[in-house]
C-alpha cells in the first residue's frame, strides 16, 4: 500500500513538516493540507519548491492514507471520526485531547485504524512502556519553562497566578496529568505522552515550574519501580513558537517516516 500524509493545521508544527515534505524527509508524499486560515496557509505553501495543493477536510481525508493533528485538541475528536470513517489512519500531536476523548483510541481499536501518539518534546517512553509490564510505584515529571512559555495558560489565568514579573523560579502547578494537561493545553502534552506510556494520568503527578532564567524548555521524568529507576532529563530549545521545543517536530517527523518504514527500533 502506498501511503500519502494529510497535514491538519498550518502552525509552527505543520510548517515544520512541510518542509520536511519538501526536501524528502518525510518518507512519502504531502497529499495536502488544511488549516483554519487558509489564506496563511495558502502563502506559505507558495514559499515551498514542490507544489502541495490547499483542501478542504473532505478531500484531504480522501487524498491521505495518515493524517497528521498538528491544529490543536479541539480539533481531534471530529477529525478522528472523519479519518477513522474513513479508514484512514491518525497521528496525534495535542495527545492531551486523548485523556478527554478516550473514545478516539476506542473508535481506532473498534474499526481496525492505526492511532500514532509521537513521543514529542521528550524522551524515555520506551523505557517507560517496559517498566509497566512490571509493578511500578512512582511516575513524577517535573517541568521548568521560560516565564513566556506559560504566559495565557488556563490554570494560570483562572487562579490569578502572574509569572511574567517574576524574578526567580516559582512553583506554578502540582497535581496529576490529566489535571496538567487541563490547566496547561498548549504546553503539557509531554505529561500525556507520559501517563498514556504508563500508569495512567490520575496516577502520574506533575509539577510545574515557572523561570525567568530558562531559555530552554526542560523536563525531568522519574520513574521507580521492581525494574529499578529510571531518570530521563530534557533540554529543549523552542522552535518559533515559545511552547514548543524543536525536538517535538522532529520527533513527529520520524514518527510519519517509521509509518512507511518496515524496520522498527525500540520498544
Amino acid at each position: 500500500m502506498s501511503h500519502t500524509v494529510g497535514i491538519v493545521g498550518c502552525g509552527a508544527i505543520g510548517r515544520a513538516l512541510l518542509r520536511a515534505g519538501d526536501s524528502g524527509q518525510l518518507g512519502m508524499p504531502v497529499a495536502g493540507v488544511t488549516s483554519r486560515t487558509s489564506s496563511t496557509a495558502r502563502a506559505f505553501l507558495s514559499t515551498l519548491a514542490g507544489p502541495v495543493p490547499y483542501l478542504g477536510l473532505e478531500e484531504l481525508v480522501e487524498r491521505s492514507s495518515l493524517l497528521v493533528e498538528t491544529a490543536g485538541g479541539h480539533v481531534v475528536p471530529s477529525l478522528a471520526e472523519a479519518a477513522f470513517g474513513a479508514g484512514k489512519d491518525l497521528m496525534v500531536i495535542s495527545i492531551g485531547a486523548l485523556l478527554d476523548n478516550p473514545k478516539v483510541i476506542e473508535q481506532a481499536r473498534d474499526l481496525g485504524c492505526r492511532l500514532y501518539a509521537p513521543s514529542g518534546a521528550i524522551a524515555g517512553l520506551d523505557g517507560i512502556k517496559s517498566a509497566c509490564q512490571g509493578r511500578v510505584d512512582r511516575v513524577e515529571m517535573v517541568s521548568r519553562k521560560p516565564v513566556e512559555a506559560l504566559e495565557g495558560a488556563p490554570y494560570l489565568v483562572e487562579n490569578e497566578i502572574l509569572v511574567a514579573d517574576l524574578t526567580r523560579e516559582q512553583e506554578v502547578f502540582s497535581g496529576s496529568a490529566r489535571e496538567a494537561c487541563r490547566g496547561f493545553p498548549s504546553n503539557l502534552n509531554v505529561s500525556a505522552a507520559v501517563s498514556l506510556a504508563g500508569i495512567g494520568p490520575d496516577l502520574t503527578t506533575v509539577r510545574i515550574v515557572a523561570d525567568p532564567s530558562l531559555d530552554r524548555n526542560c523536563h525531568d521524568i522519574t520513574v521507580e519501580g521492581e525494574f529499578g529507576l529510571l531518570r530521563v532529563h530534557i533540554e529543549n530549545i523552542p522552535s518559533e513558537n515559545p511552547r514548543t521545543g524543536r525536538l517535538t517536530a522532529l520527533s513527529i517527523i520520524r514518527s510519519i517516516r517509521d509509518v512507511a518504514d518496515s524496520f522498527k527500533i525500540g520498544t
